[in-house]
């Protein structure tokens, strides 16, 4: 909606032709959008082909952990010379990469023909185009600054970076931060549990990206504590809501039963503790959440372990 807005052609690919042909004739997605008339500008197709046929910005957006089989059957399509945007927030289990970096290996696509788009931008306020800032974030200047061209209307404002390890990983482990706040939420706890959780998510955030090579300063701003807030504190957030639930006594899979939707925290939470081992960074929050989705212990134990360990820390 934001590249239609801006005055570009978008032709978008979906797996479902009727979701597709939806919005190809009527130009409305009923089922995830209701209410909402997309701009003439938009067109979909279920033929990747079709849909990558001329482009001159690849935009990827589907679930991180499909990113890869998704690619190795798009890469004979790929235009050789368009830039590439990941949309995604995650990090992929089993090789720890980045999402750009599975785009640059998989694709065969130059780093410098990669951006990827990261910060507060609830999907929901997007769609009501409440005005939004956010960070397109490339290794080459002038990728980001032309996508950012690409996507700056009234209501969205694009700033341009070039640290993409930061702008990722702030990303990824917000969602997972998330979560371990929704839980506190869930369990009834108030906003001072909340607030001490995403700062000291915030903190390991931090510890890990600086060690992966990002700049401190990334995550203080929209890619950092900016996504960080949005994610952590809105029930439009998935994540945040996911959290809540599962606070609330729920299973992971009376959850996804019920919402018919995976957060992204919830895949990436192993990956993201797999790549912090790694690299000899502690991460408690993105442990402990994934101890609550991976192996099933209790959130309130969770939780309040989390808030233990913090006020330790902070007597040290």
């Amino acid at each position: 909606m934001i590249l239609g807005d801006a005055g570009n052609d978008v032709t978008m690919w979906g797996r479902r032709a009727e979701v597709t042909d939806e919005i190809r004739r009527h130009h409305t997605n009923g089922q995830y959008l209701p209410g909402l008339t997309l701009s003439r500008r938009i067109t979909a197709t279920d033929d990747v082909a079709a849909a990558l046929d001329g482009a001159q910005i690849v935009v990827l957006a589907v679930p991180s952990q499909s990113l890869r089989a998704n690619l190795d059957g798009w890469r004979p399509h790929l235009p050789a010379d368009a830039l590439h945007v990941s949309l995604m927030k995650g990090i992929e289990l089993g090789t720890g990469r980045r999402m750009s970096e599975v785009i640059c290996e998989v694709g065969d696509v130059d780093p410098d023909r990669v951006s990827v788009v990261t910060g507060p931008n609830l999907a929901r306020e997007i769609v009501r185009r409440d005005p939004a800032a956010s960070v397109v974030a490339s290794t080459s200047k002038a990728t980001a600054e032309a996508v950012a061209h690409a996507c700056a209307t009234p209501y969205f404002r694009p700033y341009t970076e070039t640290d993409v390890v930061g702008c990722e990983l702030g990303g990824a482990t917000k969602n997972v931060v998330a979560l371990a706040v929704g839980m506190a939420e869930g369990l009834g706890m108030g906003d001072n549990s909340k607030a001490s959780i995403i700062t000291r998510g915030l903190a390991e955030t931090t510890r890990l990206g600086v060690r992966l090579g990002a700049k401190p300063l990334t995550f203080s701003g929209l890619a950092g504590v900016g996504d960080l807030i949005a994610t952590c504190m809105s029930p439009l957030s998935r994540n945040h809501s996911f959290g809540v639930k599962l606070g609330q006594g729920m299973t992971v899979d009376e959850v996804v039963a019920e919402t018919r939707q995976v957060a992204e925290g919830v895949k990436s939470a192993e990956s993201i503790l797999a790549l912090a081992r790694s690299v000899e960074v502690d991460m408690p929050i993105v442990e402990q959440v994934a101890a609550v989705v991976h192996d099933g212990r209790d959130p309130i134990e969770v939780v309040t372990q989390l808030m233990s360990r913090a006020r330790k820390e902070e007597r040290r």
